[in-house]
């Protein structure tokens, strides 16, 4: 039986982990737990710890741990200390001995895609069996590339026999909001349904919702999601960014929201791509720069 299928006990914390309640993943009761499943359960919560910014104690907690999936989950911490280069190394000495493994599979795709190596993380990511982390990191990078079109074939690959695990609803969302018309209606109801529950609300919904919201041209629905995710933790850079997006959409100054941003994550996304901009504005600008004869 598929411990993270719907009936197998690890269902709950899985859950938990891709609603981005990490907390609770941290939290949860592993002691009535089968053997077999002990490790993925505790995969899970270092990585719960990761995303919680407690790297450097998941890296002590791993250290001469033997097995790929916490060597793995060792990578995963160094990448998000900035170690690139050592997490991709550590990836890709895995890649070669233990290619089937799930966690393997799924930390690996993170670290190599996260350091522009999106074709070897989908090399490795399509050696799944069944992994639907896989599937959704999968169509993560389609979307990136923007190959809907793959993303959307993967989507209803997975569909057709994962039925309606949590994963796979995400996925198909993340697909629906990237391609627009109806689909935005579809997605938000999954988003807000999430976001809204107290039993699976979470930043990481909040901010999914309020982005649907904003596609919907909902801006005061948009806005109250995203300040409640600011509230719930005023450092989380997702909320930040996309709250800044809607200040600039609504006319309003987005200095201090850069700024906070900035301070949050230097090298967010948006802001990279904020800089490039500027940069490719200042070279075009200068070609019609006015010259004065004497």
């Amino acid at each position: 039986m598929d411990p993270f299928g719907a009936e197998g006990e690890l269902i709950n914390i899985h859950n938990h982990f891709h609603q981005g309640q990490y907390q609770e993943v941290v939290d949860f009761d592993t002691a009535a737990l089968s053997p077999e499943n002990a490790l993925p359960a505790r995969v899970l919560a270092l990585r719960a710890r990761i995303a919680l910014g407690q790297a450097d104690d998941v890296i002590a907690d791993v250290q001469g741990e033997s097995e790929p999936e916490l060597a793995a989950v060792g990578a995963l911490a160094q990448h998000s200390l900035g170690k690139t280069d050592a997490a991709v190394k550590t990836i890709e000495e895995l890649a070669s001995s233990s290619s089937d493994n799930a966690t393997v599979q799924t930390i690996g795709g993170i670290v190599l895609q996260a350091a522009g190596k999106s074709e070897e993380a989908l090399a490795l990511l399509s050696q799944h069996s069944g992994n639907l982390e896989a599937v959704a990191l999968i169509t993560q990078i389609h979307l990136l590339q923007n190959r809907t079109d793959l993303a959307l074939k993967e989507v209803k690959a997975a569909r057709s026999w994962a039925q309606d695990s949590l994963l796979v609803n995400l996925a198909e969302s993340w697909v629906g909001v990237r391609m627009g018309g109806e689909r935005y209606q579809q997605a938000f109801y999954v988003f807000e349904e999430l976001a809204q529950a107290p039993s699976t609300s979470s930043i990481v919904t909040l901010v999914s919702q309020s982005v649907c919201e904003l596609h919907l041209g909902r801006v005061e629905e948009a806005q109250a999601a995203l300040e409640q995710a600011v509230q719930k933790d005023p450092k989380y850079a997702e909320a930040i960014a996309n709250l800044l997006v809607l200040n600039i959409v609504t006319g309003k100054n987005p200095s201090e929201l850069t700024a906070s941003l900035r301070s949050v994550d230097p090298t967010h996304p948006f802001l990279a791509d904020l800089a490039e901009k500027d940069a490719l504005f200042d070279k075009a600008a200068s070609k019609f720069s006015a010259k004065v004869s004497a």
